[in-house]
């Protein structure tokens, strides 16, 4: 199959290249190109490279593919609060008027990568799903995020399958790392500084997911039966993939024995909690979708990785690794207007 993955050069792109190819796909890749030198280590790009802002593409480029997996976005709360306005016309607008091109020039597939973060504060013990539980955006992002999901589904047809995948909070190793999310983020601290500070007093939930799992779920969004998919949204995780904050920083200083756990506690209890449920992926895509890592194998993967590539605490707190310290390096004046990242 001939996949365009937009957002390729970012950090869950250029691991789904590389796996996406692994299973025989034809893969290019369109990117904006702000976080192309972020690498630790070299990798082999997809046979075709398009550096375009995924708002100004147009019919002829993505003409010619099966399939467009949409990563290309403001990718987080705090990008989507960097430059106001941005949100909505990268991850809402752009991605709407992406997905009516793919339609219009014959893409028979497209599956977007949306996110969990639209179901906001969860205030129920019940862990969230994808159709029935209140969706209660609580930022810019969060609510592009759903809004987009909303807007694309109206374009399904036979001919056109769309797929929406609502991934955890991301770990796990790739040439681009970030380390301004969560797991990541301790683990790197405790690797480059023997410390893991916790500023909460470590009860909240969050979700995680490693990257590689993150991709398979993709992966199945191309794959998978079109009538089994078509018009689906799927939270992406793993069976018993809720954690407390507690237990991710805990499963931290597992990858890094003899680091320092210090919980201050000076925030409290941090009311961002929630809990979601991943029974609808892990059925219905049982076939395709069958995640294999854990925090423990994902926590060795990155000490490994650590190790390997020379990461340095620099690396860890620098542009790197941190994408709005990146963007504040790369994007000029002008850019900070006009500027979309993925």
């Amino acid at each position: 199959m001939k996949v365009l993955v937009t957002g390729n050069l970012g950090y869950i792109g250029t691991v789904l290249t590389e796996v996406l190819e692994s299973r025989g796909h034809e893969v290019a890749g369109l990117d904006v190109g702000y976080f192309s030198d972020c690498l630790l280590e070299q990798v082999r790009g997809p046979r075709q490279q398009l550096i375009r802002d995924v708002r100004n593409v147009e019919g002829w480029e993505i003409e010619g593919h099966d399939a467009v997996i949409h990563l290309a976005g403001l990718s987080n709360d705090p990008l989507g609060a960097f430059k106001p306005g941005l949100t909505d016309e990268i991850n809402l607008r752009g991605t709407v008027r992406l997905a009516e091109l793919a339609k219009s020039v014959g893409v028979r597939r497209f599956v977007y990568a949306s996110s969990q973060s639209m179901y906001g504060i969860s205030r129920s013990d019940c862990d969230v799903v994808e159709d029935d539980s209140e969706k209660n955006p609580l930022t810019d992002y969060a609510r592009t995020k759903w809004e987009a999901e909303v807007e694309i589904k109206k374009l399904r047809s036979e001919d056109f399958i769309v797929t929406c995948f609502r991934p955890s909070t991301v770990f796990g190793a790739s040439a681009r790392l970030r380390c301004d999310i969560v797991f990541n983020n301790l683990v790197a601290c405790a690797f480059t500084t023997g410390r893991i500070e916790i500023k909460s007093d470590g009860t909240p939930w969050r979700p995680v997911v490693h990257v590689r799992d993150v991709c398979s779920a993709f992966i199945a969004g191309i794959e998978a039966d079109e009538n089994l998919v078509n018009g689906r949204s799927y939270n992406v995780g793993i069976p018993n993939g809720n954690y407390r904050v507690r237990d991710l920083a805990e499963a931290a200083q597992r990858a890094v024995p003899g680091s320092e756990l210090v919980f201050t506690g000076e925030f409290g209890g941090d009311e961002r909690t929630y809990r979601v449920s991943f029974d609808r992926i892990l059925t219905e895509l049982a076939h395709l979708y069958r995640p294999e890592w854990d925090l423990d194998r994902g926590g060795a993967e990155l000490v490994d990785f650590f190790r390997r590539v020379g990461f340095t605490e620099a690396d860890f707190r620098g542009a790197r690794t941190n994408r709005i310290a990146k963007l504040r390096e790369t994007w000029t004046e002008s850019e900070m207007s006009d500027g979309a990242e993925s």
